[in-house]
C-alpha cells in the first residue's frame, strides 16, 4: 500500500501515506531500505509542519516516534534526513513547539544515525547541543514526578520518557569520540535521576547503573568526570544495598574495575602524570571514606559465580577493583 500511494502521480490523500508509514515503522523498525527511503522523507515532512494546533502537535509526535523506531543498523544517507531533523530540533529549541516525547524521539532518531556515522558528532554536540539539552530535559522530567507515590510512577509518561533519554545517553557515550567538558554534568544528571528513583522505581535505577558503567568504560570519559558528577558515590551506594541482584552487582564491579584501570594508565607527559596521581589520591580518599575496600572484600567470593552466570570478563583478583597509590 505504501508503494502504491507513493507511485500515484497526484497524491490526493497525503495523510493516508503518513499513516501507513507510521504504522509500518512502529510495527517493524527493521524495514526494507526501499520502504525506509519513502517513509523517512514523508514523516520528516509531517514533523516539519508549522501549524501550532494541538492536532498538529500530536501528528508531529507520532511521526517522530515512528522515526525513532528505525533500527540503528540502518546507515541512511545524510541527505535523506540531516537537514530536516536538524531543523526540527532547532525549531523546538527556539519555539518549544514539540511535546516532550516528540523532542526525545527526534534526538533518538539522530543519535541512532550517529552510532555508525562518526562525522555527526560535531552536529550532535556542538551545533545541536545534545549534552546541554539532555541535562535540561532529564532534570525537568525527574522533578515533575512524585517518586514516593509508587502506584502512580510506573504509569507516568514522564517516567517512560526518562527511560528513553537514559537509553540515548547510553548510545551517545557509545558513539562519542571526543572528550567534552560537559560530560560531568551529563553523568551528574544520571546520578540525579538515580537518587530520585532509588527505592521507588527499580527499572530506572538499573538503567542509571547500566549507563554509569557504560560511561566508565569509555576512553573519552575521565575519572575526574566520574568523581565530579557523583557517579562513584552513586554506584557505591548501590553496592551497599541489603539486597543486590547479581546482574546489578556485575555492573557495579565492572564500573569500579574500569575506574581502577583508568587510574593505572600512566603517561609520559609529566604534567598529565602529576594530574593522574592527584586524581588517584582523591579517588582513594573518597573510597576509603565510604568503606569501599570492605564492600569489595565482602563480595569477593562471588566474582566467579557472577562471571559464570552473566559474562566472563570480571577479574577474579580483588586488587583489580582497588585503587593502589
Amino acid at each position: 500500500m505504501i508503494f502504491e500511494e507513493e507511485e500515484k502521480k497526484e497524491r490526493t490523500n497525503e495523510k493516508l501515506l503518513i499513516d501507513l508509514c507510521e504504522c509500518y515503522l512502529l510495527l517493524n523498525g527493521c524495514a526494507s531500505s526501499e520502504l525506509i527511503s519513502i517513509c523517512v522523507p514523508c514523516l520528516l515532512e509531517a514533523a516539519l509542519k508549522k501549524d501550532e494546533s494541538e492536532e498538529t502537535r500530536k501528528e508531529k509526535e507520532i511521526a517522530l516516534l515512528a522515526l525513532s523506531h528505525i533500527d540503528r543498523h540502518y546507515c541512511l544517507r545524510q541527505e535523506l534526513y540531516l537537514k530536516e531533523i536538524t531543523e526540527i530540533i532547532k525549531n523546538h529549541q527556539e519555539h518549544r513547539n514539540l511535546t516532550q516525547l516528540a523532542y526525545q524521539s527526534a534526538w533518538s532518531y539522530l543519535i541512532c544515525r550517529s552510532y555508525y556515522c562518526k562525522s555527526l558528532e560535531d552536529v550532535v554536540v556542538n551545533e545541536l547541543h545534545f549534552i546541554r539539552e539532555s541535562i535540561r530535559e532529564l532534570e525537568e522530567l525527574w522533578k515533575s514526578v512524585d517518586w514516593k507515590r509508587k502506584e502512580e510512577v510506573n504509569g507516568r509518561i514522564e517516567v517512560m520518557i526518562i527511560r528513553r533519554w537514559l537509553n540515548e545517553v547510553y548510545d551517545f557515550f557509545d558513539s562519542s569520540m571526543l572528550w567534552n567538558e560537559e560530560f560531568a554534568g551529563l553523568i551528574g544528571s544520571i546520578v540525579q535521576v538515580f537518587r530520585a528513583a532509588k527505592g521507588n522505581n527499580g527499572v530506572i535505577c538499573n538503567l542509571c547503573i547500566y549507563s554509569l558503567r557504560n560511561a566508565s568504560e569509555k576512553r573519552v570519559v575521565r575519572v575526574e568526570d566520574l568523581l565530579k558528577s557523583g557517579a562513584i558515590d552513586a554506584v557505591l551506594d548501590e553496592m551497599q544495598r541489603p539486597k543486590l541482584y547479581d546482574n546489578i552487582a556485575y555492573e557495579c564491579f565492572q564500573f569500579f574495575m574500569n575506574v581502577s584501570k583508568k587510574l593505572k594508565e600512566k603517561t609520559d607527559n609529566k604534567m598529565e602524570e602529576v594530574k593522574r596521581k592527584a586524581t588517584k589520591m582523591e579517588t582513594f580518599e573518597k573510597l576509603e571514606e565510604e568503606g569501599y575496600e570492605d564492600t569489595i572484600a565482602c563480595f569477593h567470593k562471588i566474582f566467579e559465580f557472577i562471571n559464570k552466570k552473566y559474562y566472563d570478563d570480571l577479574s577474579l583478583s580483588i586488587s583489580d577493583y582497588l585503587v593502589n597509590i
